[in-house]
């Protein structure tokens, strides 16, 4: 659903990266800013709020890069050990688990 509202444009709020990002796909749209007559998009990943990023409009819908919704993933491949490498570099302590609730509406195994 693409409407426009002044200069910025409302769409879809869940993506999925075509490939991890911080060995996590699973992504939220949390606002748009026009920088230099571009809107630019704030991704968030839905587990962990330190992993973010920032893409351009068209690179968000036109690009192979990023797929509307969240597709439903194995665990191993929604959650990589990259995360778990990037954790452990952020965190320099390391992680064992990574613990999501069965009933969670963040559990997208």
């Amino acid at each position: 659903m693409q409407k426009e509202t002044s200069s910025l444009i409302m769409i879809d709020n869940f993506w999925t990266s075509s490939r991890p990002i911080s060995g996590l796909r699973h992504f939220v749209l949390v606002n748009q800013t026009m920088e230099k007559d571009q809107i630019i998009c704030l991704m968030v990943s839905v587990l962990d709020v330190e992993i973010n990023l920032k893409i351009s409009y068209q690179e968000l819908i036109n690009s192979a890069n990023w797929e509307k919704g969240w597709l439903n993933l194995p665990k191993s491949k929604s959650i990589t050990k990259g995360y778990i490498e990037y954790k452990s570099i952020k965190n320099k302590e390391g992680i064992d688990k990574i613990f999501i609730n069965e009933d969670s509406v963040f559990n997208i195994s």
